[in-house]
């Protein structure tokens, strides 16, 4: 009997073995077919990260890009405004004009009591007031229908550019 259960556990040994076999294989298999991924993985969420760095930092270039182009537009708003208070008192249309001129003071006035958020600069700021001085003077001359405005206008239009070119 002993010469019938030996051939029993050979057959179990080796069925056993081959189990064990089977599962390494498979282990390698999987871990052969895991780690290229992995790595794979890996690079893909280092390039994200970069890439989401690059895009926050455009972000913030592009918000950067914004406030002063809407910084420069402002200031170009009021020089309009100043010219087309100009034009009109050129072509005797002293009402149209007197508006316009009061808008702009209105606006500069605005501007230069933002503080930190103004569009204009210190140096601006401080030049600001030369052309408020102005103020009262030039919006009499309109009101009075006074030719002399158009000279006053013609003045402080430059006046003003030259104070914002600082």
């Amino acid at each position: 009997m002993t010469s019938n259960s030996q051939p029993k556990s050979v057959r179990t040994i080796s069925w056993i073995r081959r189990v064990v076999t089977y599962v390494i294989v498979l282990l390698i298999g999987f871990a052969i077919g895991f780690l290229p991924m992995w790595a794979t993985s890996r690079d893909s969420a280092r390039s994200l990260a970069e890439a989401t760095s690059q895009a926050e930092q455009a972000r913030t270039q592009d918000t950067l890009a914004a406030a002063e182009a809407a910084r420069q537009l402002e200031l170009a708003r009021m020089q309009n405004t100043l010219a087309s208070a100009a034009i009109d008192a050129q072509r005797g249309d002293y009402e149209s004009a007197r508006q316009s001129v009061s808008s702009f003071f209105t606006s500069l006035r605005e501007e230069a009591n933002k503080g930190a958020d103004s569009s204009l600069s210190q140096a601006q700021k401080d030049g600001v007031e030369s052309v408020f001085a102005r103020r009262d003077e030039t919006i009499s001359l309109l009101a009075r229908n006074d030719p002399a405005a158009t000279d006053r206008l013609s003045d402080l239009y430059v006046l003003f550019r030259e104070l914002m070119s600082q």
